[in-house]
């Protein structure tokens, strides 16, 4: 990366969302100040970006002063900021399906697909949905996807329906874009000698299969990340002149695993001297590290944060340069986080539902409004940016959608009164409260069950199970009653026989 410094990376981005003022702080801007250059009708455009595996606790904005993020930070200085967002269902695809549609996911059935995980809610999308592209295109906007995200076009998926177009950007993780030539690959240079399961079979093939995908990489421009923001940014470019509003959807799958940022990136972070391997897909258990291998593991992961970072903050210069901050309503969100050695892990899990894995950043961008960076608080989750986008763009949300809208939250700093929410992911759940979260398994079988005061433990650290058992009954009767309660919302169906 040439003439790459830690002051250019910090100012690189200053140029970034112009830095004029964005309407008025005592109230909306008067609609004709902002209507598209292109358009007379004042419609607004919509940017939707969401990165994964990225929580609040890796975003110098949401108070983490050592990760360098100055792009999300530019962006959250002019936004709401949702404190305390959280998913409704995990993992990966089951996340999408709940921001795509508004609609709740958990608790979900186990279905057989093609080529993709086993985990409870991971399938299609259903009949019956009606995606916020779906609705926006019956609105007369113009819809793209760009996206890394392979899963979601796996055969049989169709996390891009009611997108007009598409980009399916190749080569993350175990993509089956290349097959070859794979001779040379030494796993050994990858790998921890704990992690015999990546070292033959299955585990193995997956695994060389990235390194396959990466090898044709040549410099940070290859990266999938890159290749998602530039040609987001070209697209917008492209299609500038177009008499339609815009729903531009990206997303980037960066900085999910593997964590193999540019090295100029990693060495931001990396102070111990460390020869052992590189470690992009870590150990789950933390123990087996030294203490300079997990250095070296939180190094790549914070450089490839820092690294989507910076990609994200050329497209938002992009935006800018195209005039498009001022009829643009902009969401910036994440599926969830990960964890880098906390309570001895490394990685999300189905069993840990804390704060690492589960508190997500999740900003809006309201043209006509500076927003100043206001903080809201108050529980709120990914079936709630649908139905807020709706209010936001003057429509109204379909019938099925469960989420409810966050509008007037963006003017008073508090989110809608919840008592408590629920995070699904396959057999597990987590009951959120204000002063505890409750772990558990809702289905017979293994359970890994937790319980944390948030009053004395914030960062999810101590499980008191033990000690709290009558509490701990409540919580276990309360996510049984929910979960009975749900299947009418969350079932479907996957096609619609004509004939």
């Amino acid at each position: 990366m040439s003439g790459f410094t830690r002051r250019n990376l910090l100012a690189g981005v200053a140029g970034a969302l112009g830095g004029r003022p964005v309407g008025s702080a005592g109230g909306p801007s008067p609609a004709g100040s902002y209507l598209r250059r292109d358009s007379s009708d004042g419609r607004l455009n919509l940017i939707m970006i969401v990165v994964d595996t990225w929580s609040t606790a890796w975003m110098g904005c949401y108070g983490n002063p050592l990760v360098r993020t100055p792009s999300v930070d530019r962006l959250a200085s002019r936004s709401a900021v949702f404190v305390d967002a959280y998913p409704e269902a995990l993992p990966t695809i089951p996340a999408r399906r709940v921001m795509y549609t508004g609609r709740r996911a958990f608790p979900g059935d186990l279905w057989r697909t093609w080529n993709a995980p086993t985990v409870r809610g991971w399938h299609p999308l259903y009949e019956e949905d009606y995606t916020l592209a779906e609705k926006l295109i019956d609105l007369d906007w113009g819809t793209l996807l760009v996206s890394d995200l392979y899963h979601g076009f796996q055969p049989g998926f169709n996390l891009h329906r009611g997108f007009e177009a598409w980009h399916d950007v190749r080569g993350q993780e175990a993509d089956g874009h290349e097959t070859g030539p794979n001779r040379g690959i030494d796993l050994t240079a990858w790998l921890h000698p704990s992690q015999v399961d990546f070292q033959s079979g299955y585990g193995a093939r997956q695994f060389t299969r990235y390194l396959v995908n990466r090898s044709y990489w040549k410099n940070e421009d290859d990266w999938p990340v890159s290749q998602v923001f530039t040609q987001a940014g070209q697209w917008l470019e492209n299609r500038v002149t177009d008499d339609r509003p815009f729903y531009l959807h990206v997303e980037s799958y960066s900085p999910h695993e593997y964590w193999d940022p540019p090295d100029d990136y990693y060495r931001l972070y990396m102070r111990s001297n460390y020869a052992g391997p590189r470690l992009i897909q870590p150990p789950d258990d933390a123990s087996v590290l030294s203490p300079a291998a997990l250095e070296h593991v939180r190094a790549l992961y914070a450089g490839m944060v820092t690294f989507t970072d910076t990609r994200l903050g050329r497209f938002l210069q992009k935006v800018d340069e195209l005039g498009l901050m001022e009829n643009t309503i902009i969401v910036f969100v994440a599926d969830h986080g990960t964890q880098t050695g906390e309570q001895g892990e490394i990685h999300k899990k189905e069993w840990a539902l804390r704060r690492p894995v589960t508190n997500v950043p999740f900003l809006i961008y309201f043209p006509l409004e500076d927003l100043g960076g206001r903080r809201v608080r108050g529980f709120v989750q990914h079936t709630d940016i649908y139905p807020t986008l709706m209010d936001l763009m003057g429509a109204v949300s379909p019938p099925r959608v469960t989420g409810q809208s966050l509008k007037d939250a963006l003017w008073s700093g508090e989110a809608p009164k919840r008592e408590f929410i629920v995070t699904g992911w396959g057999d597990h759940a987590s009951i959120r409260t204000a002063e505890y979260n409750y772990i558990g398994r809702w289905n017979p079988g293994d359970a890994w069950e937790q319980l944390y005061d948030l009053r004395k433990d914030p960062a999810e650290n101590t499980n008191i199970l033990v000690s709290n058992l009558s509490l701990v009954e409540d919580y276990r009767a309360r996510l049984r009653q929910y979960v009975e309660q749900s299947w009418e919302i969350t079932r479907g169906n996957l096609a619609r026989r004509l004939t």
